[in-house]
C-alpha cells in the first residue's frame, strides 16, 4: 500500500468520509460532529489556560471517576450499547452538578468538556494492552460522543443553575420534572450521535441504525443516565463522599457486563469454528462461510434488519453448508447444483438438524433448512443468505470446472465454473431474479459492494464488529 493510499484510508476511518466521485469525498453528518467536538475541546483547553480550573477538588474527583470507568471498560463487544456505565454516569453527574454539600459550584460548560476530555483519554491509555487493540478505530468517535453529550447536558442545565433553585415545593417538583426532561433529551442526543457515528464508520443506512439504538435505549442506557442524575443530586446534599457509594455498584455492573460479553464472544467463535468444518474437510472453498456471513449481514443492514434478525442471519450464513458433511464424497467447490433436487433438499434438512443441536435460535435452523426452496417461499433472511452465497460462488477466486447447471443452493446458473468479476456476478444475479433471487436483495447487495463494505468487519446490532471479518 502506498503512503498516499494509507493516508486516504486514515482520513476515511477518522472522519467517516465516503467517496462521492472520482478524486472527491463527501463528509457525512458525523464529520460535523467530529468538528464540533474538536472545537469544543480546543476551546476548553484555552479556557483552562486563561482562567484556570474552578474548584479543582471537585473536578479531580469526577475526573478520576470517569477515568476509572474508562480504564475498567472491557473490549467493545457486538451488541454492547454501554460498555462503560460508570464513566457515562460520572460524565452526566458532573454536567448536572449545581451544588456540592450545599455550596454552589462554579464550573461551566467548557470545564465540563475539559474534564471529560482529559479523563476519557487517561482512562483509555490506562486500559490493558489486550483491550487497546481497536483503540485507534474506536476512540475518536467515542471521545467525540462523550464531549458532545456532556456539553449538551451542561448547556441545558446551566441556565437553571444560574437562576438558583427555588425552595417552595411546587418549584421543587418543577425542578425534578426539568431534570427528567433533560435526562430524556440527553439520552436521545446520545442515541442520535451513536447512530450517526456508526453510519459514518460503516456506510450502512442511518434509519435502521437509529432504530437499533432506540430499541436499546430503555435498557441499561436509561438506567445509567438516571443513576448519573441521582449521583448529582446526592453530591448536592452529601458532598463528594456520595461518589463511592454510587460508583461501586456501577463498577460491579460494568465488570459483570464485560464477563457476559466475553462469554458471548466465545460462543460466536465456537459457531464460526463449527462453520469451518466444511472447509477443513474439503467440502467448501476456504473462507467461503466467513465471506458469505460478512456479506449477508451487510446486506441485511442495507435492507433494514437489526437486532435478533442480524444474529440469525449471521449464524445461518456461517452454517448454511453444514449439511454437506453428510455427503460421502465432496461436491466440487461445494456446488450442490450437480445433485438431484431431492438430494439438495436432504442436505438442507440435515444441515438444519445439525444447527438445532448447537443451541442457536431455532430461526437459524429454519434459514438453513429453507436454502433449497424457491426464494418466494423463503423468509427474507434465507433469501439474503442465498444471494450472498451465490455471489461468493461466482467471485470467490476459486478455480471452477466448466459445466452448466442451475445451482438450487446458490440460486444461480453456474456456466463457466471459474471466478468472475463483481459486475459480471451482479449481472448473473439480476438475470436470475425471475426465479432464484429477490430483486430487492440483489440491488441491496449491489449497493453494499459499491461502498466496499465487504472488505471490512461487518458491524452488528451494536455497530461494533458484529460477525466475522471478510477474508478478502
Amino acid at each position: 500500500m502506498s503512503r498516499g493510499a494509507a493516508s486516504d484510508g486514515w482520513f476515511r476511518g477518522l472522519f467517516g468520509a465516503r467517496p462521492s466521485g472520482r478524486g472527491s469525498f463527501r463528509v457525512p453528518a458525523a464529520g460535523v460532529g467530529y468538528g464540533v467536538a474538536a472545537v469544543l475541546g480546543c476551546a476548553a483547553v484555552v479556557h483552562c489556560l486563561v482562567h484556570g480550573i474552578a474548584q479543582p477538588g471537585i473536578a479531580l474527583a469526577f475526573g478520576l471517576l470517569v477515568a476509572v470507568g474508562e480504564a475498567a471498560r472491557g473490549p467493545v463487544a457486538p451488541g454492547a450499547r454501554e460498555p462503560a456505565p460508570l464513566a457515562t454516569a460520572g460524565v452526566l453527574a458532573y454536567a448536572l452538578l449545581g451544588e456540592c454539600a450545599g455550596r454552589a459550584t462554579t464550573h461551566g460548560t467548557l470545564q465540563v468538556v475539559l474534564v471529560v476530555l482529559a479523563a476519557t483519554l487517561a482512562g483509555a491509555v490506562a486500559r490493558p494492552a489486550r483491550d487497546r487493540r481497536d483503540l485507534p478505530r474506536e476512540l475518536p468517535g467515542h471521545l467525540a460522543r462523550r464531549i458532545l453529550v456532556a456539553a449538551f447536558a451542561a448547556v441545558c442545565f446551566q441556565p437553571l443553575h444560574a437562576s438558583g433553585t427555588p425552595e417552595d415545593p411546587a418549584a421543587g417538583a418543577a425542578y425534578a420534572l426539568f431534570l427528567l426532561l433533560l435526562l430524556a433529551l440527553t439520552a436521545l442526543c446520545d442515541t442520535v450521535l451513536r447512530a450517526a457515528f456508526r453510519r459514518s464508520r460503516t456506510g450502512f443506512p442511518y434509519a435502521p441504525l437509529l432504530r437499533d439504538e432506540l430499541r436499546a435505549l430503555p435498557s441499561i442506557g436509561s438506567a445509567v443516565c438516571a443513576t448519573g442524575v441521582v449521583m448529582a443530586l446526592a453530591v448536592t446534599v452529601a458532598g463528594l463522599w456520595a461518589l463511592p457509594v454510587f460508583s461501586l455498584p456501577l463498577l460491579l455492573t460494568q465488570l459483570s457486563l464485560s464477563r457476559y460479553e466475553t462469554v458471548r464472544a466465545t460462543y460466536r467463535q465456537t459457531i464460526a469454528s463449527l462453520a469451518r468444518a466444511t472447509e477443513i474437510a474439503g467440502y467448501t472453498p476456504p473462507g467461503h462461510a466467513r465471506r458469505v456471513a460478512a456479506l449477508a449481514v451487510a446486506v441485511g443492514r442495507e435492507l433494514g434488519l437489526g437486532g435478533t434478525d442480524l444474529t440469525v442471519l449471521e449464524y445461518a450464513a456461517l452454517m448454511h453448508d453444514i449439511g454437506q458433511l453428510s455427503l460421502v464424497d465432496p461436491v466440487a467447490d461445494g456446488a450442490t447444483a450437480r445433485l438431484p433436487a431431492a438430494e439438495q433438499r436432504r442436505i438442507a434438512l440435515l444441515g438444519g438438524a445439525v444447527v438445532r443441536q448447537t443451541g442457536v435460535p431455532a430461526a437459524v435452523a429454519v434459514v438453513v433448512e429453507r436454502q433449497a426452496d424457491p426464494y418466494r417461499d423463503q423468509p427474507l433472511t434465507a433469501r439474503i443468505v442465498r444471494t450472498a452465497n451465490a455471489y461468493d460462488d461466482l467471485t470467490g477466486g476459486t478455480a471452477r470446472e466448466s459445466g452448466v447447471g442451475a445451482d438450487a443452493d446458490s440460486g444461480v446458473r453456474s456456466g463457466a465454473r471459474r471466478a468472475v468479476t463483481a459486475p459480471v456476478a451482479l449481472e448473473e444475479l439480476r438475470l436470475a431474479t425471475g426465479r432464484d433471487h429477490q430483486p430487492e436483495v440483489v440491488e441491496a447487495l449491489a449497493r453494499v459492494l459499491a461502498r466496499g463494505v465487504r472488505a471490512r468487519a461487518v458491524p452488528g446490532p451494536g455497530g461494533r464488529g458484529f460477525g466475522p471479518r471478510a477474508s478478502r
